[in-house]
């Protein structure tokens, strides 16, 4: 017991003296690693900001063009925006498609007047061209909602002509044009009356259009008939009539037949151009639509695109609704599209289905395009079907035209078959 109080006792004691020392002397050493941390974080972001704004300074005129005024205060004052993902730039040039898009979208929904040079330069990071036209197109929807001129001016300035400009204008309007038509419109007709004589303005009105089918239809439908005829109308209406088919069947085959008949050439386009959103979405509907039409261009347009997408996946049940038709020269008229559709997916069977019909001057149309259809391929059998048609005039062009096929492929066999059914070479012929 002596011994433990005189040596034991103090050695103890000195024991919990330098644990307590130890634990005290740690702590403070901890903070103060941890505040010598957050202080070098703090300055090297401060850093890289300050660096960020020096180095988007040094691009040069484009970064005056692309900038609000505000950004050439950055000597005086360092704003601080929301941070880019610091790999945004190695992403967009090196990574994959999804890496590159998840990469770029986050910059996108983070950008302002602040940072937009900076995902621009992420843009521009990529290959010129139509491989990034989806990102060129976010951009300029996204730049819209912040600046619209200064993204139309952008966009004239600084993208390829040939590949990018036109489309990128297009898309600055139609977001303007969502937001602030009114601005829009007025900003298009002064740069058509700034440059008559330029091409562009009439595109321009592409982009307003679009703009106008996404916020208000009836708008965007007044305003696409007041535009004049041509390529860019044409490129307006898909717009329009791609918003129309999602608002459902009945309300798209009635917004399309407003369209005068007179002007047979925007009635086809419009109602050839409903044809195909119609059949992807309701075939069934597109087929009743088409069955009640009137003969004519317009008509034609909407059978084949209906055909077009039915022949693809079940060309029996089309065949079978084209020959069920009442009227027979729409009946005709859809089995000759039928038929030139069909024939170049699977002949064999089209041939099967023709089969089932006797020769007749009524079908002689449907039997001429099959003709028509399989002569390259199949010259004999073409000479065989166009020997089957009734009309004598009509007979003698699908035949010539069909042994004309046979003399390149197979001259011998031709000839033999002329001699065996008494049908003179177009050399022997009395015209010639």
């Amino acid at each position: 017991m002596y011994i433990f109080l005189k040596i034991g006792l103090p050695w103890a004691i000195s024991l919990g003296i330098i644990f307590y020392l130890g634990l005290e002397l740690g702590s403070q050493s901890g903070t103060q690693s941890n505040q010598e941390q957050v202080n070098l974080t703090q300055k090297k972001n401060a850093f890289q900001s300050v660096h960020e704004s020096e180095s988007f300074d040094k691009t040069g005129s484009r970064a005056e063009q692309i900038t609000p005024p505000s950004r050439k205060k950055v000597e005086q004052e360092i704003v601080y925006s929301p941070p880019l993902p610091p790999n945004l730039r190695r992403i967009m040039e090196d990574g994959s498609i999804l890496e590159r898009m998840g990469a770029y979208m986050d910059a996108l929904r983070g950008m302002d007047s602040n940072n937009l040079g900076n995902v621009v330069d992420a843009f521009e990071a990529l290959p010129k061209g139509y491989g990034r036209h989806l990102e060129m197109k976010l951009l300029m929807r996204s730049w819209a909602n912040l600046d619209p001129k200064g993204a139309l001016s952008y966009a004239q300035n600084s993208l390829d002509e040939k590949s990018e400009r036109r489309f990128a204008m297009s898309e600055v309007l139609a977001g303007w044009a969502a937001r602030d038509s009114t601005a829009a419109i007025s900003w298009v007709e002064q740069y058509q009356n700034e440059n008559p004589d330029s091409k562009e303005g009439a595109n321009l009105m592409v982009g307003i259009v679009k703009g106008l089918a996404e916020d208000d239809l009836e708008t965007a439908d007044d305003f696409f008939r007041s535009l004049p005829e041509g390529n860019a109308k044409w490129q307006a209406s898909t717009f329009l009539v791609q918003e129309y088919a999602e608002l459902g069947t009945d309300e798209a085959i009635l917004w399309a037949g407003q369209f005068p008949a007179e002007d047979e050439r925007m009635r086809s386009m419009i109602l050839g151009q409903l044809s195909s959103k119609l059949a992807q979405k309701d075939l069934e509907g597109a087929a009743a639509w088409a069955a009640t039409m009137p003969v004519g261009k317009a008509s034609e347009q909407v059978v084949s695109n209906l055909l077009s997408r039915w022949t693809s996946q079940d060309p029996q049940q089309a065949a079978e609704w084209a020959s069920q038709i009442q009227d027979s020269e729409k009946r005709i008229q859809a089995m000759k599209l039928l038929t030139n559709k069909w024939s170049l997916r699977d002949p064999v069977a089209t041939a099967g289905w023709l089969n089932n019909f006797p020769p007749s001057e009524e079908l002689d149309p449907v039997v001429g395009e099959f003709v028509n259809r399989i002569s390259s391929r199949d010259p004999e059998g073409a000479v065989g079907w166009a020997n089957s048609i009734i009309n004598v005039e009509q007979k003698e062009k699908v035949l010539s035209k069909a042994l004309r096929a046979w003399d390149r492929k197979s001259p011998e066999q031709a000839k033999a078959w002329r001699i065996k059914n008494n049908v003179p070479s177009e050399q022997e012929s009395p015209e010639n």
